[in-house]
């Protein structure tokens, strides 16, 4: 009798599974709108794209410095094989023709302020691992308001979605889009075209979390870890470092949302 490990037993084929953009979805026709017009605007160098999961849920934490910058890290997902999801500010929802891009493709709407800002995507979140899928969270909750555009304080949605409902975040860094669309600026630059270099980090270890009570002390320590590792691939991509403090609006009389000119 073979033992089962032995060679000549024939194994049974490994299924390999199908890039979640090999499905037909809304995703084919935006891919075929945005896709060659931005690549138009910017090629993009990823560094250690193969550290992004291509199957399964987890959140995407990004850094924020451009209102380009969802258009141009959903072009990067899409070549890494995952299909964007973002959250989105709710009123782009009522936007004729863009709202119902916006509902078709699986957004999630969140209100800018109330009590309503933290139920949409923490609803979201059980659906994302039922499906599988992926949500771009920016931690930042707005473009950043460091005069040299690093990473500022974080918000804690991203740390509260991945404590309670047990997903990785997976942190990613980018450099280059505000050559494409200046901060607060409402115009695009076409020419030359651009380059962006992104890079994808390992998943943010906040086992230290597990099992504690997910208070606002707690979520501000994981929310901490979570900016480090983006701050830390950004500075891999500059090659700089970044400020021993992070920027903090409320320190500096500054609104947490909204267009600012300082």
């Amino acid at each position: 009798m073979s033992h089962p490990e032995d060679p000549a037993v024939p194994r049974p084929p490994v299924k390999r599974q199908r890039s979640e953009k090999s499905r037909p979805s809304i995703f084919w026709v935006l891919a075929f709108l945005v896709v060659p017009l931005g690549s138009l605007l910017a090629r993009f160098r990823i560094a250690d794209g193969a550290k992004l999961p291509r199957h399964g849920a987890f959140i995407v934490a990004p850094n924020h410095y451009s209102e380009i910058d969802p258009v141009m890290m959903g072009m990067v997902l899409w070549r890494l094989g995952r299909l964007p999801r973002f959250l989105a500010k709710d009123s782009l929802f009522r936007v004729p023709v863009v709202g119902w891009f916006l509902r078709k493709s699986g957004q999630v709407p969140v209100a800018r302020g109330g009590a309503a800002r933290g139920a949409a995507p923490l609803d979201a979140a059980q659906k994302i691992i039922d499906e599988g899928r992926i949500v771009v969270v920016y931690p930042e909750g707005s473009l950043t308001r460091d005069p040299d555009m690093w990473p500022m304080r974080g918000k804690t949605g991203a740390a509260r979605m991945a404590l309670e409902h047990g997903i990785p975040v997976i942190p990613m860094a980018h450099w280059g889009t505000q050559q494409v669309m200046a901060r607060y600026s409402k115009k695009i630059s076409f020419f030359p075209r651009k380059t962006i270099d992104v890079k994808v980090g390992d998943p943010v270890d906040l086992s230290a979390f597990e099992g504690r009570s997910l208070d606002s002390a707690t979520l501000a320590e994981a929310t901490a870890v979570i900016m480090a590792a983006i701050t830390a691939l950004l500075e891999d991509l500059r090659g700089e470092k970044a400020p021993a403090q992070r920027w903090d609006p409320s320190q500096h009389n500054q609104k947490e949302t909204g267009r600012f000119d300082g």
